[in-house]
């Protein structure tokens, strides 16, 4: 049986896919990955992502202000955003959030920045896609004051308390190549004792390769290794896993799985 995939979160707009990013495109549709989300991360690259993602079928575009980029961010362009929403009709909004692990990022700034995206998201009836690194609390105190809003935590590194806070409040949980290092005991544990009806997969490539990819830059196409690492640590069918985790994602992003292998870019 062939698999069904959804990279729930890659950067397939990133500079370092630009001189390959057919070939990346052909290994992940290989692969099983039917379908890619691919958020934003600032809105000078808005423009770039928008014609990646309409180049090939099974790409869905979210755009949003991340964190990490705060920086680069200026007040006129959460109005800027709404414009975007309204008009590109993307499948979420995002990467947004917070991130407290990296020194210099103002903590009020990036909450400003937040909560005005988990306004939109609500406004335009759209999920998040939230970065919470070393901030995973303070995430789940601002969506609680947007009620109704659904999304989901990429790339999470938090509690099994804190993940089913999270899943009462209709996210998800998103999960990569982190799974796969064996010193992560205890992302591998709560990994076994969340339900599936909870999780997406995702590689956030090029970054966080897996195991078998260290210091190499990550692809979708590996996304079938993490499914291969959760496979075994729940002792449970892949098969059924791919089956589960694709139903959450498509139901989230409201998006359909892509099953053409395309061979050149769209004109």
């Amino acid at each position: 049986m062939t698999l069904q995939l959804v990279d729930s979160h890659c950067h397939f707009d990133e500079y370092s896919f630009d001189s390959d990013r057919e070939a990346v495109y052909r290994r992940a549709r290989v692969s099983g990955v039917t379908a890619q989300v691919v958020p934003a991360v600032s809105a000078a690259l808005w423009p770039k992502l928008k014609a990646v993602v309409a180049a090939w079928p099974g790409l869905y575009p979210a755009y949003g202000l991340h964190p990490l980029c705060l920086d680069e961010h200026r007040p006129e362009q959460v109005n800027a955003l709404a414009d975007w929403l309204e008009r590109e009709r993307p499948v979420a909004v995002g990467e947004c959030g917070l991130d407290y692990y990296i020194s210099g990022l103002d903590p009020a700034l990036q909450a400003g920045y937040f909560t005005a995206q988990l306004r939109l998201a609500r406004a335009h009836r759209l999920p998040v896609i939230v970065h919470a690194r070393r901030a995973v609390d303070h995430v789940i105190k601002y969506i609680r004051r947007y009620p109704g809003v659904r999304g989901v935590i990429h790339s999470f590194s938090g509690s099994e308390q804190q993940a089913r806070r999270l899943l009462d409040l209709g996210f998800l949980l998103g999960f990569g190549g982190a799974l796969s290092f064996p010193r992560a005991n205890r992302l591998r544990r709560l990994l076994q004792a969340l339900p599936l009806e909870g999780v997406l997969l995702e590689t956030d490539a090029p970054y966080q390769p897996g195991l078998k990819h260290q210091r190499e830059r990550n692809e979708p196409a590996f996304l079938v290794e993490t499914l291969t690492v959760i496979a075994t640590l729940r002792e449970q069918d892949p098969a059924e896993i791919a089956a589960i985790t694709t139903r959450n994602a498509l139901a989230l992003f409201g998006i359909a799985p892509c099953h053409t292998l395309s061979h050149a870019p769209k004109s």
